[in-house]
């Protein structure tokens, strides 16, 4: 018997769990559960591969759903998409903080849904998300409530997804550091500004120059949008080696 991954929609609106599992139903099992409590204990009966969760549930947020799956040791492999509902840059955030591997936002673009979930449901190792070559000059501030500097560190942009970025510098960051990147998209005039969590970052050699790979970390639904278009139209491939890393940040209980 063929061997299908597990999908869990957590949603309370019956029209979203629906058309949720329509969309994602050729990608494997579907169940669903109508509240976070529900999730909660589908999540321990069924051990999903996956979790599509409605991150504002009128009974539990987000955050605690997450911070309950992933500490569980039986759970804690859990992949967890969250599906925001508003343009607030901080519900993506949150869900990033929370231990979430990808961010979407509502109304839902199915072919971008079907796309996110089937980096993890088809066979074999899990993929990064598509993204592409390019260059752009990066103005790098650091953040984590140090004192800026009096001139930010100068980088430029080698690649990019609609979750991340990996830029080259002129002096090695910290892993599990925070940075604001400022940066203009090559072939267009728009003016990208977001803090990043550095996933991991190398030091200069005589090899290589320093570098980072960060997650976006403030991203409002129209520039996610914008940049899931931005890398599709320009013919984006996943990524060779998986990248769902969770941002190693405590969320505050």
């Amino acid at each position: 018997m063929e061997d299908r991954r597990t999908i869990l929609i957590v949603d309370d609106v019956p029209m979203f769990r629906e058309l949720e599992s329509v969309f994602v139903a050729r990608c494997g099992r579907v169940i669903t559960a109508e509240s976070g409590e529900e999730g909660l204990a589908a999540v321990e009966r069924q051990l999903p591969d996956v979790v599509l969760l409605d991150f504002s549930l009128p009974d539990m947020d987000g955050e605690s759903f997450c911070r309950r799956v992933l500490s569980d040791p039986e759970t804690a492999h859990t992949i967890i998409i969250a599906i925001t509902s508003g343009g607030d840059p901080g519900d993506h955030e949150r869900a990033i903080r929370a231990g979430a591997v990808d961010v979407l936002s509502k109304p839902l673009s199915r072919s971008t849904l079907v796309g996110t979930v089937a980096r993890f449901t088809r066979d074999g190792p899990a993929r990064g998300l598509p993204r592409i070559e390019l260059y752009a000059p990066v103005q790098i501030e650091t953040v984590n409530g140090v004192p800026r500097p009096t001139r930010a560190i100068e980088g430029s942009l080698r690649n990019l997804s609609r979750g991340g970025v990996f830029v080259v510098t002129k002096q090695a960051l910290d892993a599990d550091s925070e940075v604001e990147l400022s940066f203009r998209l090559p072939e267009t005039e728009r003016e990208v500004t977001s803090r990043v969590a550095v996933v991991w970052a190398r030091e200069s050699d005589e090899f290589q120059s320093a570098g980072f790979g960060g997650r976006f970390l403030d991203l409002d639904r129209e520039l996610a949008h914008f940049l899931d278009d931005y890398v599709h139209e320009r013919g984006g491939r996943p990524d060779r080696v998986p990248t769902n890393h969770r941002v190693p940040v405590e969320v505050a209980s």
